[in-house]
């Protein structure tokens, strides 16, 4: 097997019954269970208006994780850049990596909606679900904003407009050079403390062969792709991210895959540890909020049924459930697939004692596979 390093992502997921309170202190002590274990990243998502995760302020949270550890990597994946402008983006993670020193990784994502007269874009490639190499790629999802759903209402909120999207190319630019100290005004410098000089690890996250990937690449940037949240277009978007790269920041393409992961003592455990995931999903897809995540019997009692089994069979396909040893051979067929050269597995049970285990199992027969690199090369 060729080693490749593992990373965490954790969304913060509030499980039923509980608090988001008790989601933000389970975090502080997965994360010291990941570093522990070997893992090189501990990255925190960015989400907003659901009961069901408590991620929604991911920026403090890395500031949380990194004074509660010493040596695993911290950072977002991804701030979205459609949510806050790029000033405050170089100075948070500035202060972030003053505070904690060179361990901090900024994962950017573009979001919202193109100005009003931009060609609408093309829905994804309409194909069946195919099986590359043993990887299951699934008909791409055709997801679509409705009017009244959670994720129009936190637009609106955040106070987003159409064109806010097509921001992102420049807002990139300026976040570079103010981590550079170079971004001038009128001919004139101008230094945005601490960010300027300050050592960043800089990412772009995307989930099509869109213009994330192609940005990604043009500028020698590593790039996240995701297999757990669109496992239709992951090859899409290494693939397109691959095409355009140009040595820059890094000399040669470096990519990190997400999956969707439950580790058990045995395959049955892991199988009921797994219940639940389809119909949080369904209520993320359908555009309600996530729910909080539910108990295996709560799951039992309440199948999705019909279209809305549908919604979410993709997802619920390429989830990685068994003992430790099944799932690091579809991790590893991942990684060959995809030619990731890190791989960042996010994992969501309705016990935190069974997550944390889930992680701990897997780092440990990753390990034992392999004689893993402690930490990922350094991205320069």
């Amino acid at each position: 097997m060729t080693a490749v390093p593992l990373s965490v992502l954790d969304l913060v997921p509030v499980s039923s019954g509980s608090t988001a309170a008790a989601a933000l202190a389970n975090t502080l002590d997965l994360a010291r269970a990941a570093e522990r274990s070997g893992y090189t990243r501990y990255w925190l998502a960015e989400h907003h208006l659901n009961p069901g995760v408590a991620g929604s302020a991911p920026n403090i949270v890395i500031g949380a994780v990194a004074a509660a550890t010493s040596t695993i990597r911290v950072g977002s994946a991804a701030t979205l850049v459609g949510n806050v402008r790029g000033l405050q983006i170089a100075e948070t993670f500035g202060t972030l990596a003053a505070l904690y020193g060179p361990r901090i990784d900024l994962g950017l994502g573009r979001s919202g909606a193109p100005a009003p007269g931009t060609p609408a874009r093309l829905p994804a490639a309409s194909r069946d679900a195919e099986v590359v190499d043993g990887l299951l790629i699934p008909a791409p999802f055709d997801f679509r904003i409705a009017p009244r759903s959670r994720f129009a209402l936190q637009g609106e909120l955040l106070g987003r407009v159409p064109g806010d999207v097509d921001r992102f190319e420049g807002e990139l630019d300026l976040i570079r050079a103010l981590f550079a100290g170079t971004w001038s005004h009128d001919g004139a410098v101008v230094e945005a403390p601490p960010a300027a000089g300050t050592p960043v690890e800089l990412w772009i996250h995307g989930s099509t062969g869109g213009a994330s990937a192609r940005a990604a690449g043009a500028l020698g940037l590593p790039y996240g792709a995701n297999y757990h949240t669109s496992p239709g277009t992951v090859l899409a978007s290494v693939g397109a991210y691959r095409e355009a790269f140009r040595p820059g920041v890094l000399d040669a393409p470096h990519v990190i895959v997400s999956a969707d992961v439950v580790v058990g003592r045995d395959a049955d455990e892991a199988a009921e540890l797994a219940l639940g995931y389809g119909q949080w999903v369904h209520s993320i897809r359908s555009g309600v909020g996530a729910i909080e995540y539910p108990t295996p019997d709560w799951a039992r009692e309440h199948p999705l049924e019909g279209d809305a089994a549908a919604s979410v069979a993709d997802r619920i396909a390429t989830r990685f459930v068994g003992d430790a040893s099944q799932v690091a051979d579809q991790l590893e067929t991942l990684r060959r697939v995809t030619g990731a050269d890190e791989l960042l597995v996010t994992t969501i049970t309705h016990d935190h004692e069974a997550r944390v285990r889930s992680y701990e199992l897997l780092a440990a027969e990753w390990a034992r596979r392999a004689d893993v690199p402690a930490a990922a090369a350094t991205v320069r």
